[in-house]
């Protein structure tokens, strides 16, 4: 989270402890995913709080470069394949199965990409205008098509949804994403990861709808497997 240390830590204990009482709410192996979002943010955003406190003192060098790389791996690399995972995960129907698996592996490409960029370029986190620039030294062109596939694999899943509280949770986060693209140029994922994180927080009312529809559609026996999926699966 961008801003504060204080306001990274708060935002990070909060919305873990919202990750886990919707976690609690699970009724389903295929929900675990989709329920876990707001804490893996949690944790994501107290990184960020550490690096808040260790940039500033060298003395925590070691502790600044891995807070940075757990940051970076959550906003970078989990992402692009953790959304479209947790969505194909709650699909049962055959045609949304089929594109939330096509985003999916669209999402493991954007995922090895950024892992890429971590394991090749020099990565480093800095304090600039009250907020946390990440830099990292690739092409300028790179920046801006992996920009689009991030924003596409993590929106554009939750539109294709059965779930309509899934599309307005989509329409906010892409605008979040957008203004933050935009306005922070140089910050958009820091900054952006702050409008996911408080967006995440809609998780725990999504996850009502998600256990309402398991509750209707499960069979006595929830887990029989068919081609499409598993039925009663929501």
């Amino acid at each position: 989270m961008c801003f504060s240390a204080n306001a990274s830590f708060v935002a990070g204990v909060a919305i873990s402890t919202i990750g886990i009482v919707t976690l609690k709410k699970v009724q389903a192996p295929s929900q675990i995913v989709f329920a876990s979002i707001p804490l893996i943010f949690g944790i994501q955003q107290i990184a960020e709080g550490v690096l808040w406190l260790t940039i500033p003192d060298p003395a925590y060098a070691g502790l600044q470069q891995f807070a940075t790389y757990t940051f970076l791996v959550f906003a970078r690399v989990v992402w692009p394949l953790w959304v479209p995972l947790a969505i194909f995960l709650l699909e049962f129907e055959g045609k949304r199965r089929k594109m939330e698996k096509i985003l999916m592996l669209m999402g493991i490409g954007v995922s090895a990409y950024f892992i890429f960029t971590l394991l090749v370029e020099p990565t480093e986190a800095i304090i600039s205008e009250h907020h946390i620039f990440y830099k990292q030294d690739y092409p300028a062109s790179l920046k801006l098509y992996s920009g689009i596939f991030y924003g596409i694999v993590t929106v554009v899943p939750l539109f294709i949804s059965r779930f309509k509280r899934m599309w307005w949770l989509g329409a906010v986060i892409g605008i979040s994403y957008i203004a933050a693209a935009f306005f922070f140029k140089h910050y958009a994922f820091s900054v952006w990861c702050f409008f996911a994180a408080v967006i995440s927080m809609s998780v725990f009312f999504i996850m009502n709808e998600v256990t309402g529809a398991y509750k209707k559609t499960t069979p006595a026996t929830p887990f029989v497997h068919y081609k499409g999926g598993f039925t009663g699966q929501p």
